[in-house]
């Protein structure tokens, strides 16, 4: 009995690990275990809640060939934001098509209704007929953090039911979408997408969709990308009441062109581009307010305009109607102001 401390402070010298309550501390392999135990049971439970609401979607589009009129099939993924069976896809997938076909994880297959796309943000809303189904919630992109786990669930390649693991990456990207507008504030991930996971959920380890995947870059690799969830609450609200998605227009074509330093000097811009008008639509707001091919536009509602993406991002839904500023250089050497007033875009 007397010989028993003498042998823990032996043991103690002993031996690197320390010992709590009399047992030995979990070596690192066991921490490792421990930790890749609970990261395989973050991952399995989303995929668990989540996974049911992921669909498969198969399309069908008409092409011409020589011989004549045919249909392609085709294949994306979708995710079920609704108990009656909406669904939130990509615009890409389901543009142009004859036919869709939605199919569940447990097998079921319903047809589906293009309710709505809007290709300026690469999202689109389909709706199956049923109810009680499986459906994902959206969360709040806004509180993303890079380095946070991302966790990717789709149909690469047909692959139906495939989950891919990563991280946030980078927060706030852009990315140009088939229309030429800029979709603001993307995530980025480097979980592995492929063709296929088009219009899949990316959800954070809460089971929340975080955003939707919709692009990668080929022959890189892990640079993908999704809409995030703010914007698809947006969109989709949208796209659900309305079938589309308005936005402001003022009626004008440009493009980007350098200041001359003489000229950011004299008017005292703080930007070295601005945007020329190429043309002005008869009719258009940007008539109305006095615009003229040449001018070259430096503020619109008080923010300095550099390019015609700066123009885009302030004709949001809010903006027509609205009497917003604009100021612009003729012929490079007067300074003129005006008011204009978006029109809800024609598109």
């Amino acid at each position: 009995m007397p010989d028993e401390p003498i042998d823990l402070a032996l043991q103690l010298l002993d031996s690197p690990v320390t010992i709590e309550n009399g047992r030995p501390a979990p070596s690192a392999s066991e921490i490792d275990a421990a930790a890749l135990d609970a990261y395989s049971r973050a991952v399995t439970s989303v995929v668990k809640s989540v996974g049911p609401a992921v669909v498969h979607i198969r399309i069908r589009k008409p092409v011409h060939r020589r011989q004549g009129p045919e249909e392609a099939e085709g294949t994306g993924s979708g995710v079920l934001i609704t108990p009656d069976g909406y669904l939130v896809t990509n615009s890409h997938v389901v543009e142009d098509i004859s036919g869709i076909e939605v199919s569940l994880s447990d097998g079921s297959n319903f047809p589906g209704q293009v309710i709505g796309q809007d290709p300026a943000t690469d999202l689109a809303v389909v709706r199956v007929a049923g109810s009680g189904l499986p459906s994902a919630r959206l969360g709040d992109s806004d509180k993303l953090l890079v380095g946070q786990l991302a966790i990717a669930i789709g149909n690469p390649l047909g692959f139906q039911s495939t989950v891919t693991t990563g991280v946030i990456s980078a927060l706030g990207r852009s990315l140009r979408s088939r229309t030429g507008r800029l979709i603001e504030n993307v995530i980025q991930t480097d979980a592995a997408l492929n063709p296929g996971n088009s219009g899949g959920p990316l959800v954070d380890s809460r089971g929340l969709i975080i955003g939707i995947n919709t692009a990668i870059i080929q022959f890189a690799q892990g640079i993908c990308f999704a809409i995030p969830a703010n914007t698809v609450r947006w969109v989709v609200g949208m796209l659900i009441r309305e079938g589309k998605v308005t936005r402001g227009y003022l009626g004008i074509q440009g493009q980007t062109v350098p200041l001359p330093v003489r000229v950011t000097r004299h008017f005292q811009l703080p930007q070295t581009t601005a945007v020329q008008v190429l043309g002005v639509e008869p009719g258009s707001p940007a008539e109305g307010a006095g615009l003229r091919e040449g001018d070259v536009i430096v503020y619109f509602d008080g923010k300095p305009i550099s390019s015609i993406d700066d123009i885009h991002r302030q004709l949001g839904r809010e903006a027509i109607g609205k009497s917003l500023e604009l100021v612009f250089l003729r012929d490079w050497q007067k300074r003129m102001e005006t008011s204009i007033r978006p029109m809800a875009s024609p598109e």
